[in-house]
């Protein structure tokens, strides 16, 4: 069983929710505590051995937290996600093997592109692949298109793996914290469009990669992971975005199995992440 609990904090919460799980003869195999001292916020992540009914266990918990406390009990194991691309394959095709061979922590119920540059892959691996032209529709209608088939679905979460619009504030609005990109740059660093080359022409010596929530700030929601890698003068920005597709891949991966073993819990606009 996996609690997630999130508050206020106050003195005894550990104590108090620990005893009530001893109570319910819960083994804790994990726990996880974090505070915000800032915020004075109350983050915690519990795995135990036993399994029993989750009503009453919340019930006794959400007793000894404060009133605006979030309290989770086994949340859905095994995540439901659909893909958005344009034509770059790496991220989706590391997607698409784990998926294959069950390594994921997720079902990926379809990939939507609005290019056709990877329908072909997405048929090697037997999942539906939806075409959603944006140079064949005004943005609105691209974007209610795209909703609708999102709906279909009804994922938990929906995965920008290189997809290179920008998504209006109101179709964000629609999965608030359920939209996880990946953007090619160390942010806050470089955030928008061409960031290799941006990179290149300041001579930096570090490139990276970060996976964050998508917000109606462009690349400005929740960061989950990042990762840099250094480079040099010898580097041109052709060279930069080569490298920095590896690690494009790897902090996606990274960022995903975080979320989808329900390790992030999410407060203003930062997380906080138990690894």
């Amino acid at each position: 069983m996996i609690i997630l609990i999130q508050s206020i904090d106050r003195v005894g919460l550990v104590a108090a929710i620990s005893g009530i799980t001893a109570k319910h003869g819960h083994n804790i195999v994990s726990l996880r505590e974090h505070v915000d001292k800032v915020e004075n916020r109350f983050f915690m992540r519990i795995e135990t051995e036993s399994e029993t009914a989750a009503a009453p266990l919340e019930a006794e918990i959400r007793a000894v937290l404060p009133q605006d406390a979030i309290v989770t009990i086994n949340p859905q194991p095994e995540k439901k996600i659909v893909v958005m691309v344009t034509k770059e394959y790496h991220c989706l095709a590391d997607i698409l093997v784990r998926n294959y061979f069950r390594t994921l922590g997720a079902s990926v119920q379809c990939v939507i592109g609005n290019h056709s540059v990877l329908e072909n892959i997405c048929a090697r691996f037997d999942v539906p692949f939806h075409l959603v032209s944006h140079e064949e529709h005004d943005k609105q209608t691209f974007e209610n298109k795209l909703a609708q088939i999102i709906g279909e679905h009804q994922p938990d979460y929906i995965v920008l793996a290189k997809f290179m619009r920008i998504l209006s504030p109101a179709f964000v609005k629609q999965f608030p914290m359920r939209i996880i990109n990946i953007h090619h740059s160390f942010l806050p660093a470089f955030a928008g469009a061409h960031p290799y080359r941006k990179a290149f022409e300041r001579g930096v010596k570090l490139i990276g990669a970060t996976s964050h929530f998508v917000t109606d700030e462009l690349d400005e929601g929740p960061i989950i992971a990042q990762q840099v890698i250094p480079v040099n003068h010898s580097f041109t920005a052709s060279g930069m975005m080569k490298a920095g597709q590896e690690i494009e891949v790897s902090v996606l991966a990274r960022a995903l199995r975080l979320v989808f073993t329900d390790r992030v819990f999410v407060y203003e606009n930062k997380t906080v992440v138990f690894e």
